[in-house]
């Protein structure tokens, strides 16, 4: 795609720039005074602190020009740390649509604290040149990045990456090709930049169990930042900045209510009938979903040329990781922990570091004292984690012997149901024990009324559940462990109870425990089922079952049939009626089943918008608008063991 030159469409930035004048002419005069204050109240505490250099291009090794912003303590003799956050998302100062300044305080804190802190947009991305492809092609970006500010006269030599999820994401495969001067990385929601690490084959969040994570649908809407003006590359420095004052080359698009627009057959065309802009690039943008990414399969050899950290990678750098329970990859990110810390150099290994939270997607700071994530409280879910950042930054960017890697365990992690802070040195916690429960019905564990059971061991005869499954009528994503999906999906834990009276979705409970369990760790399910069609879905979700009966969903996860052999193997169709075993990819959490709760499974074949639908009849399923009813069926039996087996520690 062709990039918009400045100076051959002046027309285009003359209206921009009417625009913006515009919009400032019509705000009341108190409020542009009131927002006039602010600005300079914000611009003189950065300009008492630090030496400001805003809109630097930064060339990488094919010529094109990143932009980056960059703060630094004003004392010039000295060499000073970098804290380094790069980032699709637009940081330009001043919030041209909103007219106010952005929020610097993460800027403003790290110069007091004696940093360099440099924020730079990735490719494409407002005023950085060159073309935007998904998770980070040309890698070489970041290298060449790091690279530069560790060679600068105010350098001291040593950079620490920080940021969550669009931000971290990028993290890991850089690290990996160990650039000059890359002393420790901070990753956080960082699921969308792991491809392929044990038994996960997600590629970057876009699928999971070989079906459509339909997240990156709605996020990818908004990245059109290639369709803009250009700045001509003899620009100014001055220039550049002035520029951003009126205008930052930040997209407008039609606001859309994803809740409706996902459920638009075929999946490849939900951007056109949105209306996106289909009129100007679109079909010569690199990442639309009618583009070639959703046409690949989880194991297609392109997941392997981008910017995706896959476990054939080693990373020689400390880490500290940040994971989130109720985020969209919990378990893809723990298996990157754990991989890192079995493949690392010797001397790098014991200085990888964790933290799981019972929060959504990056909410780690939005914890309170009474921290409520969907409509389950977690009670007081609060770390001090400005504390923890400095001191792993003051340890590895500074040099400092300030006992940090002593004050911390391995592992922190957060049980829910027991609402407090846990720490291991491993995860799973050492000592986690497998505990196994098999399904088990009469024939009828249809809905909540129904009567599937979770037993200690299985039934002597097969009586299979069954259900209906139809792609025009799926189970609607209640809740769940998910980003970025626009008003289609809220997350958190939601009680499941009003989706469990519907008939194609199989409930099995075990009866009330006698004593509580701590579940922390993996869960694996194992199912053996049968269908009418050559290609379906089953979907399964962990619930803890308070006594009163409320039901709040723990994490969530789906296979499609035709990969259940395996995503680098031939892909594997059904026959009518008969019987297939296969494992999920695990679940994780840590939750506290009280005494007196009850632990739970569904199983469906829908968890629609979180995943696409299985249109069912075998074909590509992204370009096809209509399906067919699947009659499926879970078998349980000695022959056919289904079974869902937790990780218990016991103190």
């Amino acid at each position: 795609m062709k990039i918009i030159n400045w100076k051959s469409h002046l027309l285009v930035t003359i209206l921009l720039l009417v625009s913006s004048v515009s919009a400032f002419a019509q705000s009341s005069d108190s409020d542009e005074e009131e927002l006039r204050k602010r600005r300079h109240l914000l611009e003189a505490e950065l300009q008492e602190i630090a030496v400001v250099d805003r809109k630097v291009m930064v060339k990488m090794r094919d010529g094109k020009r990143m932009a980056a912003d960059i703060y630094r303590p004003k004392d010039a003799a000295a060499r000073y740390p970098t804290i380094f956050s790069r980032t699709p998302y637009n940081f330009n100062f001043w919030d041209v649509r909103n007219r106010a300044p952005r929020d610097m305080s993460n800027v403003i804190e790290a110069v007091k604290r004696g940093y360099a802190y440099v924020v730079m947009n990735e490719r494409g991305h407002f005023f950085s040149e060159g073309n935007y492809d998904i998770l980070g092609p040309p890698l070489t970006d970041g290298e060449d990045a790091i690279e530069w500010i560790s060679s600068q006269d105010w350098s001291n030599g040593k950079v620490g990456l920080i940021g969550c999820s669009s931000t971290a994401e990028w993290q890991m495969a850089v690290a990996a090709k160990a650039p000059k001067g890359l002393a420790t990385i901070i990753p956080q929601g960082f699921g969308a930049g792991v491809g392929r690490v044990g038994p996960y084959f997600e590629q970057g969040n876009w699928y999971r169990g070989g079906a459509v994570q339909m997240l990156f649908i709605a996020w990818l809407y908004g990245q059109v930042n290639q369709v803009r003006p250009m700045m001509p590359a003899d620009a100014t420095q001055e220039e550049l900045i002035n520029a951003s004052r009126m205008f930052d080359l930040a997209p407008q698009m039609p606001p859309v209510d994803w809740s409706k627009a996902l459920a638009h057959l075929p999946v490849q065309d939900i951007h056109k009938a949105v209306d996106a802009p289909k009129g100007i690039f679109a079909d010569r943008m690199p990442v639309p979903t009618g583009g070639e990414m959703i046409k690949r399969a989880p194991n297609d050899p392109e997941w392997y040329r981008g910017g995706l950290f896959h476990d054939n990678m080693r990373i020689d750098v400390p880490g500290f990781w940040f994971v989130s329970w109720y985020d969209v990859s919990a378990g893809p990110n723990l298996a990157t922990y754990n991989h890192v810390r079995r493949t690392a150099d010797p001397e790098v290994r014991d200085k990888q570091y964790l933290i799981i939270a019972p929060t959504l997607h990056c909410g780690f700071r939005r914890a309170t004292e009474d921290t409520v994530v969907g409509e389950r409280s977690m009670g007081d879910a609060r770390l001090e984690y400005d504390e923890m950042t400095y001191g792993w930054f003051d340890h590895f960017l500074k040099g400092e012997d300030n006992g940090i890697l002593e004050k911390m365990p391995k592992v922190r992690y957060f049980t829910m149901g027991m609402n407090k802070w846990q720490s291991s040195e491993t995860w799973p916690p050492s000592g986690a024990e497998p505990m196994t429960f098999y399904l088990a019905s009469g024939g009828r564990a249809n809905s909540l009324n129904g009567d599937g059971t979770l037993t200690s061991q299985p039934p002597g005869s097969d009586s299979p559940d069954t259900f209906r499954y139809d792609p025009m009528n799926p189970v609607p994503s209640y809740g769940g462990n998910v980003c970025c999906t626009g008003n289609a999906v809220r997350g958190g834990a939601l009680d499941q109870r009003e989706m469990e009276k519907r008939n194609d979705i199989l409930v099995y409970t075990s009866e009330p425990l006698e004593e509580g369990i701590e579940l922390s760790g993996p869960i694996d399910v194992k199912l053996f089922v049968s269908s009418d069609v050559k290609d379906t879905d089953f979907t399964v979700k962990l619930i803890d079952v308070y006594p009163d009966g409320t039901a709040y969903n723990l994490d969530e996860t789906i296979q499609r049939m035709r990969y259940r052999n395996g995503y680098d193997k031939p892909l594997a169709w059904m026959e009518n009626g008969k019987v297939y075993g296969f494992s999920f990819s695990p679940m994780n959490t840590s939750n506290y089943f009280k005494a007196g709760h009850r632990i739970r499974i569904e199983i469906s074949s829908s968890n629609f918008p979180r995943f696409d639908r299985n249109l069912n009849t075998g074909g590509n399923n992204y370009d096809e608008s209509k399906g067919v009813v699947a009659t499926n069926k879970v078998h349980h039996s000695r022959e056919y063991p289904s079974s869902v087996t937790i990780s218990v520690v016991r103190k």
